[in-house]
């Protein structure tokens, strides 16, 4: 048994922000993580090529700066260091509020040992993230699909594709830079853009960026959208359709980025990736569309996101969190904060930066809870 003020689950960019904050702070806290590293979602489960899509001044977590080399886009394993924690711990039992000593309880099953360990605190900070498991929709047919199916998760690179044909599922940032990777290693790429999305450069969303601090964000997007239209063209008539709203607009208020463009665009206008609406069916390898046609395929990558897992090892915590593991509060209310000190990290959908203000957030309102109030006495 062990007690500190702070049990952070999760050792993802959220809780080392958070637990980071709090050191600073002088406020006891301990960082469990069921992996064996830090950050898995980054160090295992993405895939090769991956890199920061803001700049680097945008991503960095609260008193942990990049090095002054370190390049504007920073890469997948430079981007986050380990710190002291319990790793290999797996949530075995749920985590709940003990009314009788008015503080949490946290049991945990340590993978390399198989003891059970229990933890107190005063504090939980839940830091599993809005991509705690890969999500794969329901589609009509796909138990029978005769070919490989993987989560855009459990993807590393297309050298094992090389020759075949490939559905990736999904024209978000994964979807379109997995096609192009695929394409680079010589499959027969093909991509299914389902709804619309905003196709920029990484530039050009720096350049946004740093136009929001002096600029509205109608006149922001305007700028951004010219960039993208002069880079780009129109790109309707490839099969890939644009929000109606801008893409600063819709991030600040759905948490939907816009994609980035690491040489897809041009793949799609040269006809060696193409693109398909949405599935209706699938029958052994063949895949029939929305629009009627039917391919054939050898494999599908689902780039379909992730979802929240906290619902299935949290106990109570209603007021903060909603039936899908997500806050009920958005941005900007005080979305990070419920009640008896439950607290969450990472679940704004605005990205590293969203993820660092949390941290702050959480550590000041933990540090102010545990300062000793001064008490007036009138006379």
């Amino acid at each position: 048994m062990e007690e500190v003020d702070v049990i952070i689950i999760g050792g993802g960019p959220s809780g080392i922000a958070t637990s980071a904050c709090l050191n600073l702070l002088k406020v006891s806290n301990i960082v469990l993580e069921r992996e064996e590293c830090y950050a898995s979602l980054w160090k295992k489960r993405a895939y090769d090529r991956l890199k920061l899509h803001l700049a680097k001044q945008y991503c960095e977590l609260p008193h942990m700066p990049f090095p002054k080399d370190a390049p504007t886009f920073v890469p997948k394993n430079d981007f986050v260091r380990d710190l002291i924690g319990r790793l290999r711990r797996m949530l075995s039992c749920s985590v709940f509020y003990n009314d009788n000593i008015s503080k949490w309880s946290v049991v945990v099953k340590n993978l390399l040992s198989g003891v059970h360990e229990v933890y107190f605190g005063k504090f939980v900070v839940v830091a599993t993230g809005e991509n705690s498991e890969g999500h794969i929709p329901d589609v009509s047919g796909l138990e029978g699909f005769r070919g490989k199916v993987i989560h855009s998760s459990q993807y590393d690179n297309g050298q094992s594709f090389c020759g075949k044909n490939v559905l990736v599922v999904g024209s978000g940032n994964s979807g379109m830079e997995i096609a192009f990777d695929l394409s680079n290693w010589g499959a027969k790429t093909s991509i299914v853009a389902p709804s619309p999305v905003h196709l920029l450069t990484e530039n050009i969303v720096k350049v946004g960026m740093f136009l929001l601090k002096f600029l509205p964000i109608k006149i922001v997007d305007t700028i951004a959208l010219a960039l993208g239209n002069l880079t780009h063209g129109d790109v309707s008539e490839y099969g890939i359709q644009m929000p109606t709203k801008g893409p600063f607009f819709l991030k600040v208020m759905t948490g939907r980025s816009p994609t980035i463009d690491v040489g897809s665009v041009q793949k799609i206008k040269s006809g060696e990736i193409k693109v398909f609406p949405s599935i209706k069916s699938i029958e052994q390898n063949n895949i029939k569309f929305e629009n009627g046609e039917t391919r054939y395929f050898d494999a599908i990558v689902f780039a379909t996101g992730y979802r929240s897992t906290v619902k299935t090892w949290l106990k109570g915590g209603n007021d903060l969190f909603n039936e899908h593991g997500l806050p009920r509060q958005r941005f900007p209310n005080e979305y990070w904060k419920g009640m008896n000190g439950l607290y969450c990290a990472g679940f704004s959908s605005r990205g590293l930066l969203g993820i660092s203000q949390d941290a702050q957030n959480i550590a000041q309102d933990i540090s102010f809870s545990l300062t000793p109030k001064k008490v007036k006495i009138f006379q």
